[in-house]
């Protein structure tokens, strides 16, 4: 009997500490204030109501804008916000994906890559390698890595990429 009353509390402890992960259509929240935002209807000022300040902002050249707001260099995720021409939310996306390192490829300059992920975390010359490192790091399942860019220090383009563990965890 006690062991029962013991594990309904427990089981209605999870379930409230679930619900308040998740937003209103029982999702889980991946950044809180999302759920605040609606595309088509928020402008940038309600973004960045939201967001506080962004870490750079990329004139589009359709006269839109994107916001890009990396929690990092110990975070996990790097948010793209697109404002269309209109001043309203078009999409935004978390761009720390593993879909998006797949279109990652040889030969992208450094801006194209940039663009795509988002600040990186380091940037490290390598220059007996000829190469400059850049990483993201990233959640793969429940493991933190870092994502790596290897540039050519002369041309600026990517001439690999690589995957690393991060020790201790």
């Amino acid at each position: 009997m006690i062991k029962n009353k013991l594990l309904a509390r427990l089981l209605a402890v999870c379930a409230t500490v679930l619900a308040l992960g998740c937003d209103r259509n029982g999702n889980p929240v991946e950044e809180f204030g999302l759920d605040k935002l609606n595309k088509g209807v928020s402008t940038e000022a309600d973004v960045r109501g939201v967001m506080g300040q962004p870490d750079s902002v990329r004139e589009e050249s359709d006269g839109g804008r994107t916001l890009e707001y990396p929690k990092g260099p110990q975070g996990v995720r790097t948010w793209m916000f697109r404002i269309g021409a209109d001043g309203k939310l078009s999409d935004y996306q978390q761009v720390l994906t593993a879909e998006n390192f797949d279109k990652v490829q040889k030969g992208m300059s450094r801006e194209e890559v940039r663009n795509m992920l988002g600040r990186p975390r380091t940037v490290v010359p390598f220059p007996r390698k000829k190469e400059e490192v850049w990483d993201w790091k990233y959640l793969h399942v429940h493991e933190e890595r870092l994502f790596n860019v290897h540039f050519d220090m002369e041309t600026g383009k990517v001439v690999r990429m690589s995957i690393s563990e991060i020790s201790g965890h």
